[in-house]
């Protein structure tokens, strides 16, 4: 049976008016849909609250989630997979390097098979291997959000074919339009400047992002590309690791509020997962982020709203009509459906009498400009320097203060000609 619009927003209907959102009320509504089936009225009832918990506001509202969510229409009986799900055609899918063996695949990368399977570490094993054998160097950071993060750097070798990985493969393959970051000619401000002077922005962040990009994900993003299913595995091995038990052990400890989010770090860690450090981590992110990028501006487009995100940012902005609950509602289980989860705290609506910041950049008055704090600082620092010389105020110790300088003028000065000017007219007075 194929699901038209018609039978979409009939089910849409007549879910929203079950006489409350929980299974048995949803279960009893859907009866007469799925035709006295109870068998299929309990199944796509507790699909539908798995994916979406909260009642939505209208059938509209509901009818734009089973379009964007798959996993919500697939569940219906007889369905066909849906077209937002892109099935594993055979061949060649996009320019990548063509490697149909291991010893291929090896060959491009300037390796013997040994090599390559020491490399892609299939096996697991050099997580129990001794630091000076293992690929990562690794170092915790705390984040400003009171979190932890993990940084494995690849040592040189394996960088280098991380980034001809990238080179030859990733680059290849698609990248949607909303991701700014990490991509030529994109950045925090063409980010920012999608949302300026908007009433509404709306900020998400996905939780433990890169750590959240499974080898799994990876290897049949690969099998999509054409690769078979050994080089595919080889691949992501490559652009994978799985964080050593001392290094998890080490893991800073976090206030009371950030335990849950710390525990599903380590746990998210301990499987193999993109590294946060390789040079090949954040093209591959925005290829891994191309459906749920998608589906997401669907939805987002239905309810009038603009999106962009910039590697785990999520940004929404709409004018004062956007209905934000729906948007939470729907973009969450969108999320969900795509194995990856929202770090809830981190969730902000902003109206326009607040300070509305994206990707760094302020857009409340409809323009992406640094904040005000900042070009402050920056003055007084140049002003200082000026007076006693760079080398006393470089703090940090920057091994080449004078680049630092003019990158955080350029930074500041985005969008802002004054402010650039006086910044510049600051620097020139520096005797360096």
């Amino acid at each position: 049976m194929i699901w038209q619009d018609v039978a979409l927003r009939a089910l849409a209907e007549t879910a929203v008016n079950a006489d409350a959102w929980e299974q048995s009320e949803l279960a009893a509504a859907l009866l007469r849909h799925f035709r006295r089936d109870g068998g299929a009225s309990d199944a796509f009832a507790w699909t539908l609250l798995a994916h979406v918990p909260e009642p939505p506001e209208s059938a509209e509202e509901l009818l734009a989630l089973l379009v964007a969510v798959p996993e919500l229409t697939a569940a219906l009986p007889k369905a066909p997979r849906p077209a937002l799900e892109v099935e594993l055609s055979p061949g060649w899918r996009w320019p990548v390097a063509r490697w149909h063996t291991a010893e291929q695949l090896a060959h491009g990368l300037d390796l013997d098979v040994g090599e390559l399977m020491w490399f892609a570490d299939r096996g697991g094993w050099l997580r129990h291997a001794h630091p000076p054998l293992r690929h990562y160097r690794c170092r915790w950071m705390r984040t400003r959000s009171g979190g932890i993060r993990l940084i494995e750097q690849p040592k040189a070798r394996l960088a280098e074919l991380q980034r001809r990985i990238t080179r030859r493969v990733v680059d290849a393959m698609p990248v949607h339009e909303a991701a700014h970051g990490f991509r030529r000619g994109r950045s925090a401000a063409t980010c920012a400047a999608e949302h300026a002077g908007r009433h509404f922005l709306v900020r998400v962040d996905v939780e433990g992002f890169f750590a959240s990009l499974t080898f799994t994900r990876i290897s049949r993003a690969m099998r999509a590309a054409g690769y078979p299913g050994a080089v595919a595995g080889a691949i992501g091995g490559l652009l994978t690791t799985a964080t050593p038990r001392d290094v998890l052990a080490a893991a800073p400890r976090v206030r009371e509020s950030e335990v849950d989010a710390r525990r599903r770090l380590l746990g998210r860690l301990a499987a193999a997962h993109v590294p946060q450090g390789a040079p090949s981590s954040p093209a591959l992110a925005n290829a891994l982020m191309h459906r749920l990028d998608r589906r997401i501006d669907a939805y987002a487009g239905t309810l009038g709203a603009t999106y962009t995100r910039y590697a785990d940012d999520l940004a929404f902005s709409g004018d004062r009509r956007l209905p934000v609950a729906a948007l939470l509602r729907g973009v969450t289980a969108i999320v969900r459906a795509e194995g990856l989860r929202l770090r809830q705290s981190k969730t902000r609506v902003l109206a326009p009498h607040q300070r509305q910041r994206i990707a760094g950049l302020v857009v409340n008055d409809g323009r992406a400009v640094a904040p005000r704090a900042e070009y402050d600082a920056l003055r007084a620092l140049l002003h200082n320097c000026a007076r006693t010389g760079p080398q006393a105020q470089n703090h940090e110790a920057h091994p080449d203060f004078r680049s630092h300088l003019l990158g955080r003028i350029a930074w500041v000065g985005i969008n802002h000609p004054g402010r650039a000017r006086k910044l510049g007219e600051l620097f020139d007075r520096i005797n360096w």
